[in-house]
């Protein structure tokens, strides 16, 4: 269920909407309101609900003053309002949705809907992030066999980068800067990687998940400590929550 904090000088307005949110849908409860901005502005730095629905014209702070002075920005801002010329300032001020008073109920349908993607796109990544956290604090050293050039080549997994297809070649790098061709389709390539600590994290792409640095969440890459840039594929990144 979703947990929403309301935040109006107006306590009929705070009643009014709480009614409409609690009646119209069971996926979302309002766990606290306030008609005091920096009384709401304490609560949120405390707790972080799932969504805020604010109000623009307050006295003693309008609306866009407290989204500016929110310590906690990572739950998604709903404006409301019974003035239509905010929409704009209100998209600058990156609010996810716009109501205008009185709420219409296929708005606060959209709105609601909205507020769900919001969340459950932030928490892929969050997991995401807490996963890498967890590979950097372990170690795992493998030796890896190659055959190249007629020879056999032995690497630590630590050693390597990442690996890259070039249709029937494929391509590993290596934290010394070296390069490794391989007459082998990448597919064959992470067969012989160790599924511990690589993966598959694009059709073109293996990576060392040891040697990530960064996750840039809205450009769907990864940054090795190299400071190569890797794409993150829609289709694997499903697979590589799992994984981590």
């Amino acid at each position: 269920m979703l947990r929403a904090v309301i935040v109006d000088d107006e306590i009929k307005a705070i009643q009014s909407l709480t009614w409409e949110l609690t009646n119209f849908s069971d996926e979302i409860n309002v766990i606290a309101s306030f008609t005091n901005p920096n009384d709401a502005l304490d609560y949120l730095e405390k707790n972080s609900p799932d969504c805020l629905f604010l109000d623009i014209e307050m006295p003693t702070m309008d609306g866009f003053q407290f989204i500016g002075k929110l310590i906690n920005k990572n739950f998604p801002v709903i404006i409301t309002t019974a003035y239509n010329q905010y929409a704009l300032k209100a998209i600058k001020n990156e609010a996810l949705d716009y109501l205008l008073k009185p709420i219409d109920t296929d708005d606060l349908e959209d709105t609601i809907l909205k507020i769900k993607k919001f969340n459950n796109k932030n928490f892929s990544v969050e997991k995401l992030e807490k996963a890498l956290l967890n590979f950097n604090s372990r170690a795992i050293h493998k030796r890896i066999t190659l055959n190249t050039d007629g020879k056999l080549l032995f690497l630590e997994s630590e050693e390597i980068l990442y690996a890259e297809s070039d249709g029937n070649y494929s391509t590993i790098y290596l934290t010394d800067g070296q390069k490794i061709v391989l007459t082998k389709k990448l597919k064959e390539v992470n067969e012989l990687l160790p599924s511990d600590s690589f993966f598959r994290i694009h059709n073109s792409y293996i990576i060392n998940l040891y040697k990530i640095k960064e996750f840039l969440k809205t450009d769907g890459y990864v940054v090795l400590k190299s400071n190569h840039k890797i794409p993150v594929s829609r289709q694997k990144k499903s697979d590589f929550l799992d994984l981590l």
